[in-house]
């Protein structure tokens, strides 16, 4: 057996749940599911699309705060507006928070959404990958997230990539295992101990010939063998596109100092895994529970989500892929509009945002308001599933037609609300 080796700060929000997960690739499947060799034989099953579109979903897991981010009052009582002033972006009428001037200098490339309803008060990123809360279909295995639909739907995309890769408790939920995430944790994919890749080579062979014996004995055809679906597996460990766009030493160090050392790195494997192929990549970044300190604590975030952002979002334009990604970064739910005895801001799931960049949608726009002190949507309530219904689109699959399976036979629509943001489409 091997392992994938890997470096990840874990928090925990204030429910007490530690946010930590892993995978232990091996001949059988663990507590993270199927081994990439199931993965990808699930795969081939499903049939592969021609789309080379694709995802990255940025759960700022623990509730950001909207109105000291891109949604800023300064014209509320000071109980309010907290202590972060606006400043202005390179599109008239868009001010954002004075933490991120990097962004500032791009808002015609992403748009912002400060209308967002539909949010449940659940320290989870179940809401952002799949549009729903945790209960709905809970007797059949839950909501799928948004990357096992585009497993189920589109497949690979013909590089060698699994669809889905990812970092969080995304889940397939009613879809199963064999629509679940690669779910490689932190950093790159390498071979741990004293096992190289020949006698990876080697072991796999032995293998393959051992479990030809055990089919000949067995005659029943239920044994499956290691197959070409192995070896792939082997090779995306070993030499594949995914192992090379997990190794972010491949890239410049002036790269790496651009998006933030370390902080930045899982913007910057976003970037790599999408151009190796994959479809959908989601991951969460930061800590944003501020239920106390909630200024200091932004004060440290906001200038490397900036950077790391910024960066993003320019080497895609830079490569001509923002036509073919899409970008969303989004929370479980907001924050209070007051300012609390501890100067942090509580969980408000009346009002949050979204932040939208690339898939050939219409950027440098804002779409919708919040009231005076931003505890509503004033006008253009934005529900979290028309933003779905809007990444689905990107990804070329019509939710007002497309419906799957669930478990029961019944036919499931994606989404409820399948009507895309028709300011950005």
């Amino acid at each position: 057996m091997f392992k994938i080796a890997c470096r990840q700060r874990v928090g925990t929000y204030c429910d007490g749940v530690s946010r930590r997960s892993f995978l232990q690739i091996g001949a059988a499947a663990g507590i993270a599911g199927l081994t990439l060799a199931d993965i990808l034989r699930a795969e081939a099953r499903l049939g592969a699309g021609s789309s080379t579109k694709s995802i990255i979903n940025i759960h700022l897991g623990g509730g950001p705060s909207h109105q000291d981010m891109f949604d800023l009052k300064p014209e509320a009582p000071v109980e309010f507006r907290g202590e972060f002033n606006p400043i202005k972006t390179n599109v008239s009428g868009i001010e954002i928070c004075e933490h991120m001037p990097l962004l500032a200098q791009m808002a015609d490339k992403y748009a912002i959404v400060r209308s967002l309803v539909g949010m449940k008060d659940d320290h989870s990123s179940f809401q952002t990958h799949t549009g729903y809360t945790r209960e709905d279909l809970r007797n059949v295995g839950g909501r799928p997230s948004i990357g096992a639909v585009v497993t189920r739907l589109l497949g690979p995309s013909g590089t060698g990539a699994p669809p889905w890769i990812a970092y969080n408790e995304a889940e397939p939920g009613y879809l199963g295992a064999q629509c679940r995430g690669y779910r490689p944790q932190g950093g790159d994919l390498k071979l741990l101990g004293s096992m190289t890749a020949e006698r990876l080579e080697s072991r796999t062979n032995l293998l393959a010939s051992l479990d030809r014996i055990r089919r000949d004995v067995d005659g029943s055809g239920q044994m499956q063998a290691l197959d070409s679906f192995t070896q792939t597996a082997v090779n995306v460990v070993t030499s594949g596109s995914v192992a090379d766009a997990l190794d972010l030493n491949q890239e410049k160090p002036e790269v790496r100092a651009r998006y933030g050392q370390n902080d930045g790195d899982m913007f910057l494997r976003a970037r790599r895994l999408v151009e190796a192929g994959v479809r959908v990549v989601t991951f969460d970044w930061g800590g944003w529970d501020t239920h106390s300190d909630n200024f200091n604590q932004l004060r440290r975030q906001l200038p490397k989500l900036d950077r790391a952002m910024s960066s993003l979002i320019q080497d895609l334009h830079d490569r001509q892929m923002q036509n073919d990604v899409t970008i969303v970064m989004w929370g479980e739910f907001g924050r209070t509009p007051r300012v609390n005895s501890s100067a942090g801001r509580d969980h408000w799931s009346r009002l949050s945002h979204c932040f939208l960049s690339g898939g050939g949608l219409k950027m440098g726009q804002v779409i919708g308001t919040s009231t005076a002190n931003a505890e509503d949507a004033k006008d253009r309530p934005v529900h979290l599933q028309e933003v779905f219904a809007t990444l689905y689109h990107t990804l070329g699959i019509d939710v007002k037609t497309t419906s799957i399976h669930d478990p029961n036979g019944r036919p499931q629509f994606l989404v409820d609300h399948r009507q895309a943001i028709e300011e950005l489409v």
